[in-house]
């Protein structure tokens, strides 16, 4: 068994407008050398199989199909054994 943790991010093309709108707060709160926010999403699940291959396979297809859009986000995820 094996615990995917993946992250979730949209494209540096893509605007982001929450990032934009998280930034701005930041702003009127008199963080003036914040830049450049951008924001992702951050999933953790477990991959009921004990071979490593199988469970990438898997987290790839969950991210591709359902997780990410492959239009706009890309995702990188890791892997560690679950206890």
């Amino acid at each position: 068994m094996f615990k995917a943790k993946v992250l979730i991010k949209r494209r540096p093309s893509i605007l982001d407008p929450q990032g934009k709108a998280v930034e701005k707060g930041a702003f009127n709160l008199g963080l003036t050398n914040i830049k450049d926010t951008r924001i992702g999403k951050y999933i953790e699940f477990t991959v009921d199989t004990n071979d490593r291959q199988s469970a990438e396979k898997e987290v790839n297809d969950y991210c591709n199909k359902l997780l990410a859009n492959p239009i706009m986000e890309d995702y990188e995820f890791t892997l560690e054994s679950a206890k």
